[in-house]
């Protein structure tokens, strides 16, 4: 007779300090439109604006979803600190998304400079996958760098 585990057994792959390709692609691609935002902000085109706020707001709740995913995955259950993560990149997403553009880059900077400082830790003691710890702190300083300038552009 097979027994059930009550949480699901770790991937090799969420051990790993390896990043896998799609983690690249996926994690670099929705960061790069940040900049990408800023640049065409900066280039004459003001909807990019709005499209950055949006955008960044976006992926910060998504972010959050991914919190509130990896936690069930955690040996032992979910933890506090996975839980307040999750509540708190949602939160500062959704702030962002009905605050005014120059309030809304400065929440949006603070929640993607907390996923370069929080995943890592997380990864390190198994909240998740091993390789966040070298993916997310490069990933974030993409998105940041094009909050910054969204955010100095908003200003003006």
């Amino acid at each position: 007779m097979t027994t059930l585990s009550p949480t699901p057994a770790p991937t090799p792959e969420g051990a790993s300090p390896r990043v896998p390709v799609l983690s690249l692609v996926f994690g670099y691609g929705p960061a790069l439109v940040l900049p990408l935002a800023a640049l065409a902000v900066w280039a004459g085109i003001p909807a990019a604006l709005l499209v950055g706020q949006i955008w960044g707001a976006a992926i910060l709740i998504f972010l959050a979803g991914v919190a509130r995913g990896l936690s069930f995955f955690t040996p032992g259950g979910t933890h506090v600190s996975q839980m307040a993560i999750m509540i708190l990149r949602f939160s500062l997403g959704l702030l962002a998304l009905i605050a005014g553009p120059s309030t809304g880059f400065a929440l949006l900077i603070l929640g993607y400079a907390s996923i370069a400082l929080t995943d890592p830790w997380l990864a390190s003691w198994g909240g998740a996958p091993g390789h966040f710890a070298r993916l997310r702190p490069p990933q974030m300083a993409v998105a940041i760098v094009g909050l910054v300038g969204l955010f100095l552009l908003a200003l003006r």
